[in-house]
């Protein structure tokens, strides 16, 4: 299993298992989207030249980080594009539920540079969990690869 500070592969036997790590909510979710990319490529290998910028809005921190993810996932499928740098500027709690906004950045997919490792087919709730501790936040869940 592959294990960095910044998330880990967990055991699963058909999916990507994935524990993402960090000191706030906000980077604990940019290593959540690394870690997602990291199962399509390698991640290394993405260069973070273009910029966009994504909003989310969910009923909670679950739907958040479904949410978030899936439109990574998204942009991945319709614009080809894959990313490497994850600037997660704020979450914040609406009378709705939760709205995060990030930058991020990356290119356009090239199999000839970027290895393709497995297709992400979807974001699941399934075994989904948030550890919220003193200056560690992990976000536990599966990609349906």
């Amino acid at each position: 299993m592959e294990k960095t500070e910044k998330f880990e592969f967990l055991e699963h036997t058909a999916d990507a298992y994935i524990a993402a790590y960090g000191a706030t909510m906000e980077a604990a979710m940019g290593n959540a989207a690394l870690a997602m990319f990291e199962v399509m490529t390698d991640a290394h290998k993405i260069s973070p030249t273009e910029k966009d910028t994504v909003e989310v809005e969910a009923e909670d921190e679950y739907a958040l980080l479904y949410c978030w993810l899936e439109a990574l996932l998204v942009k991945f499928e319709l614009q080809g594009m894959v990313f490497s740098k994850f600037e997660v500027q704020s979450i914040e709690e609406t009378t709705e539920g939760f709205k995060l906004r990030a930058d991020v950045y990356g290119e356009k997919f090239d199999p000839q540079k970027h290895p393709q490792k497995v297709g992400v087919k979807a974001v699941t709730y399934h075994q989904m969990e948030f550890i919220k501790e003193i200056e560690k936040v992990t976000l536990m869940f599966i990609l349906d690869i």
